[in-house]
């Protein structure tokens, strides 16, 4: 058996796959996350240590023999955040998540700095781990002088799994500090922003073995104190390992919290302007590229928290299928945005409201506002070379079948729809654990699910939706230069 944990922003899901990579057992923790200060958000780690064991208890209850049949864990995790350690390895503050803007200024500074782009391939955006260290220096000092180590969400987990500080290509590439293409911390990078590579964790690859579970988890879990713990991933790299996309042309676009359109890349081949962010894979001598809207299901959750209803029933009540744009457009900017604008301070807005406006049109804005922001990334990438005919979609907001019309017709692509079952990131985290453990070559475990659908674009709308997505792009400049 393997076990895949997957560390999401609001909850921990694990799980538990046969030797075939054929679901056994799922179960589920979910934990807060605090927002002390406007542009702040933290989470403490050892709510995610208690939800693995929760969600562990919860598997050794429903499948005890299974369960105790355990060999190799992955982990996957929300990327960017800094969880800090003193000498004793004790914990010195909340981590501060991804989507914390409070070091925009320490990231320009460090942007402004030739060697962070040549280097990491990458804007050095705010919510990326480096300036999350320069603004600790300057503003919580005390702490900062005691940190011995830096870790990422999922290698914190790591750690308390294994007691080793280890992290691997995919998360470690959206610190700033590592070496994309040479996949190794940058000891120039660490240098100018005020960090030494001590107080790095260990590098391996995701499917490489980072260590073994801890002699007494081993014992209160009832299984063998042979079970391995590998690297792991990222989030996106995780899920990009559950669809199988590893080669130069795969594709897919996830409608989670924040939204993301992710295409794999054979070689290292950045372009740092354009806001795209290219990181290494989770398996070796393997990148990616992705573009990202902060805002997705997040932006529909806004509205269903303002309107008292669900965002499943907000979506259904738009029916299956698209019609013309609506006349209300919506900037999903909730928390900034990143690709393509890199702008932490920018926020959103609802332009077009009317006397008649309801429910059904706001809903309809916000989720072609998030559709327009990832129309967005799509044309990010294309400048840089990548070329995608046709995209896998997963994520909670797959699941309406209008959003996805809208987004095929939006970004003019064909939008594959997986068969119901297990995918995305637990499941890669699962497989990342089966290579490490047996050695098999991730290209037969990482396998493309079969397809329950394609939705391909609506011919007879593709013009409107130009019209409408050219209009979103002219509207950003206008409401930043009022914000």
């Amino acid at each position: 058996m393997f076990l895949g944990l997957d560390l999401g922003t609001s909850g921990l899901r694990a799980l538990l796959v046969d030797d075939a990579g054929n679901p056994v057992a799922s179960a589920e923790e979910s934990y807060g996350v605090s927002h002390p200060h406007q542009g702040w958000s933290e989470q403490d780690p050892r709510d995610w240590t208690q939800a693995c064991q929760h969600v562990i208890d919860a598997l050794r209850q429903s499948h005890p023999t299974e369960f105790a049949a355990l060999k190799a864990i992955g982990v996957a995790g929300h990327m960017h955040g800094a969880t800090l350690l003193d000498a004793s390895n004790e914990i010195l503050r909340p981590c501060i998540l991804w989507n914390d803007t409070r070091s925009h200024v320490q990231a320009a500074a460090l942007d402004s700095t030739p060697e962070f782009r040549a280097i990491s391939g990458n804007i050095v955006f705010p919510g990326f781990t480096a300036p999350k260290l320069v603004w600790l220096q300057k503003h919580e000092s005390d702490l900062f002088a005691r940190v011995s180590k830096v870790l990422l969400p999922k290698d914190y987990l790591n750690f308390w799994l294994t007691d080793q500080h280890v992290s691997e290509m995919s998360d470690a590439a959206g610190t700033s500090w590592l070496s994309v293409g040479r996949r190794d911390w940058s000891p120039e990078l660490l240098a100018k922003s005020g960090m030494r590579r001590d107080q790095m964790p260990d590098l391996v690859e995701g499917s490489e073995v980072a260590g073994n579970l801890r002699a007494d988890l081993a014992r209160a879990w009832g299984v063998s104190n042979s079970v391995l713990v590998v690297g792991g991933a990222g989030d996106n790299a995780a899920a990009a390992c559950g669809v199988g996309a590893l080669r130069e042309g795969d594709g897919f676009v996830s409608l989670g919290t924040s939204g993301v359109l992710l295409a794999a890349k054979d070689s290292f081949a950045p372009d740092a302007e354009t806001a795209v962010h290219t990181f290494c894979h989770a398996i070796p001598n393997r990148w990616y590229q992705m573009g990202v809207t902060l805002a997705a299901t997040d932006s529909l959750n806004w509205l269903a928290g303002n309107l008292g209803q669900t965002p499943e029933d907000l979506s259904a009540a738009l029916g299956a299928h698209i019609g013309q744009p609506g006349n209300v457009r919506f900037l999903p900017y909730l928390s900034g945005e990143r690709t393509p604008h890199n702008d932490s301070a920018i926020r959103g807005a609802l332009i077009g409201l009317d006397i008649s406006t309801g429910p059904r049109d706001l809903t309809r804005a916000v989720l072609e506002g998030v559709s327009f922001a990832l129309r967005d990334s799509y044309e990010a990438l294309k400048s840089t070379g990548t070329n995608l005919d046709r995209l896998l979609a997963i994520g909670g907001g797959s699941a309406s079948p209008y959003w996805v019309e809208l987004l095929a017709t939006t970004l003019n692509l064909p939008i594959d729809l997986p068969e119901a079952g297990e995918f995305g990131a637990a499941l890669g985290a699962c497989r990342l654990a089966i290579c490490g453990a047996t050695g098999a070559n991730p290209d037969d475990i990482m396998t493309k699910p079969d397809i329950a659908k394609t939705v391909e674009p609506r011919a007879d709308l593709l013009a409107a939706y130009e019209d409408a997505y050219h209009k979103f792009r002219e509207t950003f400049p206008a409401i930043k230069a009022i914000q």
